[in-house]
């Protein structure tokens, strides 16, 4: 009888055992998802500055239409990309697409702020100030929002993937999250350093 109460009382307590870190992986993934709903929140942002900067561009760079039309399908390109991680934040392509195609809209609107420099009065424009200014804070938040996120990310793999939470996570289909790696062709550059 003694026994039958011991096994029983192992039993109750592995079922406990498991519960517990099914919840705490419940709760990770619920993190992962508010991090990246904060990144959302600040995409979604940029993405809306977009078209008022463009507009704002479009009277004094005439000439500069390819570089316009670039921008703007950069930016259609990551509101999709956008669209497609919402559905699920731990998705590895969607989260690969994103990145990419934020890259290119940042590496197009780093062009067009360049070609901006050849036309003093856009420049001086207070609307065109304003606009820059807002997207560099909306960047940075960005940035902050990523690291949030890619934290919130590294928490939830490493629980689901240590032992014994990984039998608990291959049970019940947790999936690992991926990180939100946002590439430019200006961070894979060396800088160069000269001392003449």
């Amino acid at each position: 009888m003694s026994t039958l109460v011991t096994f029983l009382a192992v039993i109750a307590a592995l079922i406990i055992f498991a519960i517990g870190i099914y919840n705490s992986l419940i709760n990770l993934r619920n993190r992962v998802k508010n991090a990246f709903a904060q990144i959302d929140v600040q995409l979604t942002r940029r993405h809306d500055l977009i078209p008022n900067l463009v507009e704002a561009v479009k009277g004094y760079m005439k000439h500069e239409r390819e570089t316009l039309e670039a921008v703007i399908n950069a930016r259609n390109s990551a509101v999709s990309s956008l669209d497609k991680a919402k559905i699920d934040p731990s998705n590895a392509a969607a989260m690969q697409e994103l990145g990419k195609s934020e890259g290119a809209l940042g590496a197009a609107l780093g062009r067009l702020f360049a070609l901006s420099e050849a036309y003093p009065d856009l420049k001086a424009n207070q609307n065109m100030i304003q606009f820059q200014e807002e997207l560099t804070s909306t960047e940075n938040k960005v940035a902050f929002s990523r690291q949030a996120f890619n934290d919130a990310v590294l928490t939830y793999n490493n629980k689901a993937e240590n032992f014994p939470n990984n039998f608990i996570a291959g049970m019940f289909g947790f999936e690992l999250a991926s990180f939100l790696e946002i590439e430019t062709p200006e961070m894979r550059e060396v800088p160069e350093v000269s001392f003449t």
